[in-house]
């Protein structure tokens, strides 16, 4: 029996319109997946919830890898689960506790999915190593040997931020390739120096004319290019920090960084609590000797006109870094599971046009989708929704929930 949809929140949106038999329910989870991370009220919160499983959050447990056992979190719909999928955080020292990873884990969560959340040590200590691929590597392996895990005897692989274009890397290896139903890059890039390049220079390589006729990610015509984000050239000085100060410095400026990272992401969370952080790292930075009290005024000052200078020239000597293929996509194997994209157009962290050069890069070497959408910032789902961008995303969500 056909049948007819509208939703319509309280602002007056129309956001779906679907003839279901055997179709609309997928399109129906897939777009309450997104009216839950977008937090859209009125009749749309109403829908969200009309096919929304009830899960729990087991306690904290450890996987094994070879950096050691790391935290892991099972998030566990009740009865039976589409998949099992690995979800893991970018760089932020909460790890698996990241109150937006925790979000997006609930939320697909309550979409039938089990979710394991994971997060890499390095990567909570802000640093983009090689030693992260392989921690992706081995949490992949374990968690589709187990057998509460198993569905078809594969596991979907999410990363957010860097963790996606390092999942890819970590998909593609030939120990677990055979494993992986489909891995998703939220916001991640396709080579890591080009990355850097941008938040030391806020310039792309590439060209965005071309980027923009993509015919392999939909919303490519919508690319630009932003001033880059603080936050990015923070980190990129912490993971280079080595190359700028004396050895004896690296430590009490990276002491610095840290405290400052820490300080903008409970900008986000908790404003208030932030504020005596930055406080106490504007007066940190009056202990470093120099260069470091410089290169730590910069970052407080959020002087990305004078920090990126001065970091772009060793930035793109890292083009060159025997570990760059274990970090970038563009360099490694790609996987045999079918690969998909997401990326908020504006996004100032790592630019969207990363997305769209990847995703023509894997052109004819793997399948690829990919979508630019205007209701991301940077991996997480917090813009202002309209029609059009809220079904589009459901629409993409919905291709990977038929993996």
């Amino acid at each position: 029996t056909a049948w007819a949809l509208q939703v319509i929140d309280t602002r007056g949106y129309t956001y779906a319109e679907v003839t279901a038999g055997g179709v609309a329910l997928p399109y129906l989870d897939a777009l309450g997946f997104i009216i839950r991370a977008a937090d859209i009220p009125g009749t749309g919160a109403t829908l969200a919830g009309y096919r929304t499983h009830t899960f729990s959050r087991e306690p904290q447990t450890t996987i094994p890898t070879r950096a050691g056992d790391i935290p892991a979190r099972l998030y566990k719909p009740e009865g039976r689960f589409r998949r099992t999928l690995l979800l893991m955080p970018g760089v932020h020292r909460d790890g698996i506790d990241e109150s937006r990873l925790v979000g997006l884990a609930e939320d697909l969560a309550a979409t039938g999915y089990n979710v394991l959340t994971v997060a890499a040590p390095d990567l909570q200590k802000f640093k983009i190593t090689p030693a992260v691929t392989d921690v992706i590597e081995d949490a992949i392996r374990w968690t589709s040997e187990q057998p509460p895990f198993r569905t078809d005897g594969k596991i979907g692989v999410v990363g957010i931020s860097f963790t996606g274009g390092l999942s890819i890397v970590a998909a593609g290896r030939e120990s677990i390739r055979d494993r992986v139903a489909f891995v998703m890059s939220f916001g991640g890039h396709g080579d890591l120096s080009r990355a850097m390049h941008y938040l030391t220079s806020g310039e792309v390589l590439g060209n965005l004319d071309e980027a923009k006729r993509s015919s392999a990610v939909a919303g490519a015509d919508h690319v630009g290019v932003h001033p880059p984000h603080d936050y990015g050239l923070a980190v990129v000085l912490l993971n280079l920090a080595d190359r700028v100060v004396p050895a004896d410095q690296v430590a009490a400026l990276s002491r610095g960084i840290d405290g400052f990272l820490l300080a903008s992401s409970l900008a986000v969370t908790d404003p208030a609590k932030s504020v005596p952080v930055f406080e106490a790292m504007k007066k940190y930075q009056e202990t470093l000797p120099e260069p470091s009290r410089t290169y730590m005024q910069y970052v407080n000052d959020r002087a990305v006109d004078k920090l990126g200078p001065i970091l772009l020239p060793v930035a793109d000597a890292l083009k060159d870094y025997p570990g760059m293929p274990a970090l970038s996509p563009e360099r490694a194997e790609p996987p045999s599971a079918p690969i998909f994209l997401l990326h908020g157009v504006d996004d100032s962290v790592i630019p969207s046009i990363e997305t769209v050069l990847l995703a023509e890069h894997l052109k004819g070497k793997a399948r690829v989708d990919g979508l630019l959408s205007g209701l991301i910032t940077h991996a997480e789902v917090n813009r202002t929704a309209s029609t059009t961008e809220v079904w589009r995303l459901a629409s993409f969500w919905r291709k990977i929930m038929r993996q």
